[in-house]
C-alpha cells in the first residue's frame, strides 16, 4: 500500500473497522497519551496525564472519523479522489497548536510552558497514529519521547549549556 495518496483500496480497508477495533484503538491512544503525560504530571505541570490522555484519545477519534467519512456518506470509489481524509488530521495539528499556544506563558523575560505545549502537540500525533492503525509506531514514539523527557530532565541540560543566570531555579527560561 502506498501512503503518498489516498487510494480507494486503502480507504476501503480501513472502512471495515468494526466497533471492537475502534474501541481497542481508543484504549491504546488513552494508554499512550497517559504514558507521555506521566512525565509532565511527575513534574507538577498543569497539562499532565489527563490532558495528554484526552488529547491523544481525541486525535484518535477524529482520525477514525476521517477514515469512516467516505463509507458513512456513501461516496463511491470513483469519487474518493475528491475526498481527502487527511484533512481532518491536518486540522488536528492546527487545533492542537491553538491549545498549545494557550499553555505558553511569557512573563517579563521568562517563558513557561514550551515543553508542555510541545508534549500536548506530540501527544496528538501519537493519537492520530493509533487512529490510523499505526500502533507499533505510536507505541515506539510514546516510549522514546517519554524516555527523552525523563532523561533530559535528569541530565539538566539547561544548566550544562546555558550561562549562569539564564535559567531560574524553577526551570524557567530567560529570553535573550
Amino acid at each position: 500500500m502506498k501512503f503518498a495518496y489516498w487510494h480507494h483500496d486503502m480507504i476501503l480497508l480501513y472502512l471495515m473497522l468494526e466497533l471492537n477495533e475502534m474501541i481497542v484503538r481508543l484504549l491504546i491512544a488513552i494508554a499512550l497519551g497517559s504514558l507521555v503525560g506521566l512525565e509532565r504530571e511527575m513534574m507538577g505541570k498543569e497539562a499532565g496525564i489527563r490532558t495528554a490522555m484526552l488529547v491523544s484519545a481525541g486525535a484518535a477519534i477524529f482520525t477514525m472519523i476521517s477514515i469512516a467519512i467516505p463509507s458513512v456518506v456513501g461516496i463511491t470509489s470513483e469519487n474518493l479522489v475528491n475526498v481527502l481524509p487527511d484533512r481532518v488530521v491536518s486540522n488536528i495539528v492546527v487545533g492542537i497548536g491553538f491549545l498549545g499556544a494557550g499553555i505558553i506563558i511569557k512573563t517579563g523575560e521568562h517563558v513557561r510552558g514550551l515543553t508542555t505545549a510541545a508534549v500536548v502537540w506530540v501527544t496528538a500525533s501519537i493519537g492520530a497514529l493509533v487512529g490510523l492503525g499505526l500502533i507499533q509506531f505510536a507505541m515506539a514514539s510514546a516510549a522514546i519521547l517519554t524516555g527523552m523527557l525523563i532523561f533530559l530532565r535528569k541530565l539538566d541540560i539547561y544548566r550544562l549549556i546555558r550561562p549562569k543566570g539564564a535559567v531560574e531555579s524553577n526551570g524557567d527560561q530567560q529570553l535573550d
